[in-house]
């Protein structure tokens, strides 16, 4: 059976609070700030290293715009460790997203295919960026790992929504 719901853009945020590593916990979608938060697979991911890489070379970029990254996965505190050792990345990487998390943001979650790749269920990778209103203003939602927005188009699609207070799309029901 399918539990996960949708979010939808120009709804109002409701702030999530994340583990940080070496450092306090961590909420995202509160209002004041323009936020962009990347869901990621975690540790078993090669991919998501290397997406976090691309990431950490548009983080100033982005903070020019405004704009706080963050990363988040449902990995623990050890296997999260592993990642920042690999990524070597200055934006906060957050872990341990719980199931019902996960459905709440309406990620596509997944098994993993052995013990070797990981210990537990993990969410696809996604994007979510929050204006300062604290409302949801982007979204972007994959249930595959080669499924990403390329970074380049985020900090000039946000460069574009913050210069011309570019409305919210996708509202229509």
């Amino acid at each position: 059976m399918n539990t996960t719901s949708k979010l939808h853009p120009a709804q109002p945020f409701t702030p999530l609070s994340f583990k940080q590593l070496d450092g306090d916990d961590v909420a995202f979608g509160a209002p004041g700030a323009w936020q962009a938060l990347f869901v990621i697979r975690g540790q078993h991911c090669p991919i998501c290293k290397s997406y976090l890489s691309e990431i950490e070379q548009r983080r100033e970029a982005l903070a020019a715009l405004g704009v706080s990254v963050a990363a988040v996965s449902a990995d623990s505190e050890a296997q999260t460790r592993v990642t920042a050792a690999a990524a070597k990345v200055s934006f906060p990487l957050l872990y341990g997203m719980d199931e019902g998390t996960m459905h709440r943001l309406g990620l596509y979650v997944s098994e993993p295919r052995s013990a070797q790749e990981t210990d537990h269920r993990f969410p696809e990778p996604a994007l979510f960026v929050v204006n300062p209103e604290g409302v949801l203003q982007l979204v972007d939602i994959a249930n595959a790992p080669f499924l990403r927005p390329d970074p380049d188009r985020i900090v000039r699609g946000l460069g574009f929504v913050i210069e011309k207070n570019y409305p919210i799309r996708g509202t229509v029901k």
